[in-house]
């Protein structure tokens, strides 16, 4: 599959028009702040862009990132501008058209921005062991619908597991199906290069995730995909696409469910573009200086993050009550209170 790929972005693709679906866009509505972010890029980087959003956590200053398909490096020159000149961004991608797209722009983002801080590197996503990156050096890594193109998506897991530092978090958006692809589908090379006959199944994704160590995948956003090409609808048939963002934290401790603890957290408002609500994911939009009962998932997410000076915390995981209310996880035995007598014992 990656001559596929190779041919689909480096020679069948000359911009962002051509593409049949918006499948590989990004869910998310640019925010008013990131804007200016772009305006400071190339127009070759951003006409050479197979996307129209951008992956894109908060509090990023200083951090290290890792781009998985960076293709002609857009996300990767606006996220230079949010982690600064104490930070740096790493763009991987295996396409040499796209790589030659971000690579003749480097100077001009250098004089741009007034410091250089990005690097680029030809390579796989799920050959990242054959690059000479360290384990554990990067605090976020980030794709934006690419892990959908991958062949061996389970290696691309297992790299990021090994590439994060402890608290680390992998943000990105991707294409999920409600269903398994055949592989006729699979096979199909427009479908795949239009990130839809990649998709995995959506509970196979989660599965994937907690086999690489990180036991609670978050949902951030999503959407449903509508495709409006003819031809590759009437292939598809019934299966239904969605485009979402997750953001998967490499926190050791982190169960495989939700529990309760009785344990809270007080957000201070004190993250610049979020100074009235937290949005860790979908299910929990925390409000400014309002104590927020969380399950101890989340509280290690937070406290064990780079989010932590921004919270206060209540308690700890010395008791436990508990699966945590509203977490789709109930006891599966029959509550009713019924009398023993003379019925035989099932153990």
């Amino acid at each position: 599959m990656h001559d596929v790929v190779q041919n689909y972005y480096g020679k069948e693709l000359q911009g962002t028009d051509d593409l049949k679906t918006s499948a590989c866009c990004d869910i998310s509505n640019m925010p008013e702040w990131l804007k200016p972010l772009l305006a400071n890029i190339h127009d070759e980087v951003l006409s050479r862009y197979y996307g129209c959003g951008l992956v894109c956590p908060a509090l990023l200053e200083g951090c290290r990132i890792l781009d998985l398909g960076s293709g002609s490096g857009r996300d990767v020159y606006a996220l230079a501008q949010l982690v600064g000149e104490s930070g740096h961004v790493v763009g991987v991608d295996m396409t040499d058209e796209q790589l030659a797209v971000a690579k003749a722009h480097q100077a001009y983002h250098i004089e741009k921005f007034g410091y250089d801080n990005v690097t680029f590197l030809h390579g796989y996503i799920e050959k990242l062991d054959e690059l000479d990156l360290a384990d554990g050096s990067f605090d976020i890594i980030v794709s934006n619908c690419v892990i959908n193109l991958s062949p061996d998506k389970a290696a691309v897991m297992a790299s990021v597991q090994r590439l994060l530092k402890p608290g680390g978090e992998f943000y990105f958006s991707d294409v999920y199906a409600d269903r398994r692809i055949p592989q006729h589908l699979i096979d199909d090379p427009v479908l795949y290069g239009e990130c839809l006959s990649g998709a995995l199944y959506w509970k196979d994704f989660i599965r994937l995730s907690r086999g690489a160590g990180f036991l609670d995948p978050r949902l951030v956003e999503d959407r449903p995909l509508e495709i409006t090409d003819p031809v590759l609808a009437a292939k598809i048939g019934d299966i239904r696409f969605f485009s979402a963002t997750y953001r998967l934290f490499k926190i050791a401790t982190l169960e495989d469910a939700c529990e309760d603890h009785g344990q809270a957290v007080i957000y201070k408002g004190s993250i610049e573009q979020s100074p009235h609500r937290f949005d860790l994911d979908k299910h929990h939009a925390i409000e400014a200086g309002r104590v927020f009962p969380v399950c101890g998932n989340t509280f290690r997410m937070l406290q064990e993050s780079r989010f932590a000076p921004h919270f206060e915390f209540i308690g700890d995981d010395s008791r436990h009550y508990g699966i945590f209310a509203g977490c789709g996880e109930l006891m599966p035995f029959d509550q009713t209170m019924t009398s023993l007598s003379g019925v035989g014992g099932c153990c």
